[in-house]
């Protein structure tokens, strides 16, 4: 009867042990980073920033970002975003906003 109960007892910490792994957590909330540049290009599904110092960032989207319509090629914007920018790779984060620069 023992050997049971802590066979059992075994088993069910074990399961809690496995449903934990690889779990996110639900409260972190994806960092917000500003990009400020100039818009070079619009397409449907993406467009182009450069910054002060002449680099080049390609940002991609599915939905197009609150504000992007209200900005024109040439213009200094503000790029509010979460994810990782680079020259090289593709963008994976999610453009959250695009406004005029102050």
């Amino acid at each position: 009867m023992m050997k049971r109960i802590l066979a059992c007892m075994m088993a069910a910490m074990l399961l809690l042990a496995c449903a934990g792994c690889g779990e996110k957590k639900s409260g972190e909330a994806a960092e917000e980073k500003i990009l400020t540049g100039t818009l070079d290009e619009v397409k449907d599904f993406m467009f182009v920033v450069s910054d002060q110092n002449g680099t080049s960032y390609a940002l991609n989207f599915e939905k197009e970002p609150e504000g992007l319509s209200d900005v024109a090629v040439g213009d200094v914007v503000t790029v509010t975003y979460t994810g990782e920018l680079s020259e090289i790779d593709p963008f994976t984060g999610v453009v959250l906003q695009v406004e005029l620069a102050e």
